[in-house]
């Protein structure tokens, strides 16, 4: 993915711009994006979080 620069004259048009360039993505960009912006916050050795959940077991409350 190449970077580009757009210089904007004001927020209406900067977001504009911004949604212009999230439709023109195609589906290999967005899922390499969300990837990305995952390793970057989470880490890349977290644990699955269906491995943690299904290894509990729920207490039902009695009242």
């Amino acid at each position: 993915m190449e970077r580009v620069a757009h210089l904007a004259h004001g927020f209406a048009q900067a977001h504009e711009w911004d949604l212009k360039l999230y439709r023109e993505l195609t589906s290999e960009q967005r899922q390499f994006v969300a990837k990305t912006l995952r390793e970057r916050y989470y880490g890349k050795h977290c644990p699955d979080i269906r491995d943690v959940v299904a290894g509990s077991r729920r207490r039902v409350r009695q009242a």
